[in-house]
């Protein structure tokens, strides 16, 4: 038995967050569609830098493209674009035995423009046009700029994923936005069965970052019981977030207001849980993944993660159990005086941040390359 696959039977689909070009030479890829059922592709800006940077998966194609004259973003959006339109190809299959529910490959905009919403909404168009497949999504960041850029790339009839979501309020803006685009769209006669979106929320992070205050308060205590309460929600912040947002999602895709769109076709805007690798090693592996397995969701899952459920996920039904209790823990996180919102937002500028630094590291790399390519130093 596959754990991935029985995972897929209850309505969670398993995409991979992680592309390079040998995964596309190889055959590695597309073993994963065949034998694990893998639905779809994220990549990010980081995720480039990686592939691009640290191989030499891209030299030739370099090469060619320095002999064209290609400057450095036209460098790499060339690479990316090929790898994204090949992978969605691989995908096509999937998204045609899935009715588009699935097969999805994702592009981020330029996280420089991460405060700039036209500039974000002129790149989506542009991207979108470039890769021209209609089982490519792009990547919007669910910035306070990225919200109506979202609104508007979704009325124009793009796929979008959005990236970048960590508090419950983010979210609710998003799936105003996803749902206000399509009513947009509909108003201006234009067909909404073909427009798919789904919201990316982190979730790993969210610990990482809330454990260490829960460590530091805990270790400033004397009161045993505060150290029991505090103690008892280490590791747990991050699930009982998602979960909570995931309840929110079956309400606003519940109403009449949606029911309406879904009659002209409409689908979901799905919950994707992104950041679900185990950070710390006291965690079970999986732990996340397991944790949040639920109808109408999709999880992205790094390598290792993928490789480490495939091994030994324990399947079930867990998304909507003790939703009660996840309440309560994060109750009990903000009576200790610990902002979940501040370390949502604060999380948010960093992952925009990071995301930058990536690109820009990015583009410094394939000027060095080009040069070592140019010179005949490359290895």
């Amino acid at each position: 038995m596959n754990p991935l696959i029985e995972l897929q039977k209850l309505g969670q689909s398993i995409w991979y967050d992680n592309i390079r070009r040998s995964m596309l030479e190889t055959g590695e890829l597309a073993g994963y569609i065949n034998h694990d059922d893998l639905r779809g592709v994220t990549s990010n800006p980081t995720i480039f830098e990686k592939a691009i940077a640290g191989s030499n998966d891209y030299n030739a194609a370099m090469q060619k493209l320095i002999g064209e004259g290609k400057g450095v973003v036209e460098t790499f959006e060339a690479l990316a674009i090929e790898d994204i339109q090949r992978a969605a190809d691989l995908f096509k299959p999937v998204y045609e035995r899935t009715g588009r529910k699935d097969g999805y490959v994702s592009l981020e905009v330029s996280p420089l423009l991460a405060n700039d919403t036209e500039g974000t909404i002129a790149d989506a168009k542009r991207l979108w046009a470039a890769l021209n497949r209609p089982n490519a999504m792009i990547k919007i960041p669910a910035t306070p700029a990225g919200i109506p850029a979202i609104q508007a790339s979704i009325a124009a009839g793009i796929n979008i994923n959005v990236t970048m979501i960590f508090a419950l309020e983010n979210y609710e803006q998003v799936a105003e936005a996803f749902i206000s685009g399509l009513e947009e769209r509909e108003a201006a006669g234009l067909p909404i069965d073909h427009v798919a979106s789904v919201a990316s929320v982190f979730v790993s992070r969210i610990d990482s970052a809330v454990d260490k205050q829960l460590e530091a308060k805990i270790a400033d205590t004397t009161d045993e019981l505060q150290k029991k309460r505090l103690s008892l929600l280490l590791g747990r912040v991050a699930i009982a977030n998602a979960k909570l947002q995931y309840q929110r999602f079956r309400e606003i895709f519940s109403t009449e207001r949606f029911a309406r769109l879904k009659s002209k076709g409409a689908q979901v805007q799905r919950p994707l849980w992104a950041s679900t690798s185990t950070k710390n090693p006291a965690y079970r592996d999986v732990m996340y993944a397991e944790a949040l397995i639920g109808p109408d969701t999709v999880n992205t899952l790094p390598p290792a993660t993928f490789d480490a459920f495939r091994d030994h996920g324990q399947v079930s039904l867990s998304l909507e159990a003790g939703t009660d209790e996840a309440k309560t823990q994060l109750a009990t996180l903000d009576a200790a005086g610990i902002d979940l919102g501040a370390v949502c937002q604060k999380l948010q500028d960093d992952g925009v941040k990071a995301f930058a630094d990536s690109f820009e590291s990015l583009l410094a790399s394939i000027t060095s390359k080009q040069a070592a390519l140019t010179s005949g130093t490359a290895d």
